[in-house]
């Protein structure tokens, strides 16, 4: 648990500017909301107009074949539009931004090449201070949102179910190790063992602007006979919106 939330300070120390520019903004929109009435809050702009998430990302189903090592990180970031379901306390969005997966492999390594038909885990060839498998999706998220406070969306207690159907953009090892005193990083990139496009149910549950996210693979990863089957990721981790 202690190395989870460790990873997830260390994700989030990357975004840093990021997270404080939306923190500031949400404090802005949080004072012009204040002198509002309650008439010109449903004619406003949606809220919760980006999502920020940081997480921890694993595998479902890894044969005995894949040792899966350190916590696995994922990081998506997304634009997304309301549209308040009449004057109910729900709504239904729809965005598109990025999100990003890393996979730590221990004491492995990924053969990535034209003269094999599907990806290959096999014991590291080298001694790799470290070893992922990293994929980018261009990801469309679509949530009905369930909001407590009407008038000021930034306030109250929320709620979000939802699916995700992303387009992978890219997809590639990276590894790091020592080579005569100096360091080395090797990446290999291809597409062409991963499916084109991923399926994922959302959910998450928060108070203003910070939540608790979760999210489910409904396909595989890999295409068929192009990698290990059933193989589904998941994350869990935490979210901000605002604007």
């Amino acid at each position: 648990m202690i190395e989870y939330i460790c990873a997830l300070l260390l994700i989030m120390n990357k975004y840093i500017v990021l997270i404080a520019a939306l923190m500031i903004a949400i404090g802005v929109e949080a004072q012009t909301n204040s002198s509002t009435n309650k008439k010109s809050s449903f004619s406003k702009p949606s809220k919760d107009y980006v999502m920020i998430q940081l997480g921890y990302e694993n595998w479902t189903n890894v044969p005995d074949s894949i040792k899966i090592g350190s916590l696995g990180r994922a990081a998506n970031v997304y634009l997304c539009n309301e549209f308040p379901i009449q004057k109910s306390n729900f709504s239904f969005s729809a965005g598109i931004g990025v999100a990003t997966s890393h996979i730590f492999l221990k004491n492995q390594e990924i053969v990535l090449n034209d003269t094999v038909s599907a990806i290959q885990f096999k014991t590291e060839s080298a001694d790799y201070k470290k070893y992922k498998y990293a994929t980018t999706y261009l990801e469309a998220p679509f949530e009905l949102r369930y909001f407590e406070n009407k008038e000021n969306k930034n306030t109250g207690f929320k709620a979000a179910i939802g699916l995700k159907v992303g387009a992978v953009i890219a997809a590639h090892t990276k590894s790091k190790q020592t080579i005569s005193n100096k360091p080395v990083v090797e990446k290999v990139s291809t597409r062409r063992y991963v499916e084109s496009y991923r399926y994922a149910a959302t959910a998450r549950i928060g108070y203003g602007n910070f939540f608790i996210y979760g999210q489910y693979a409904i396909n595989n990863l890999f295409k068929i006979a192009s990698g290990p089957e059933n193989i589904k990721p998941f994350q869990l981790g935490i979210c901000i919106t605002g604007l």
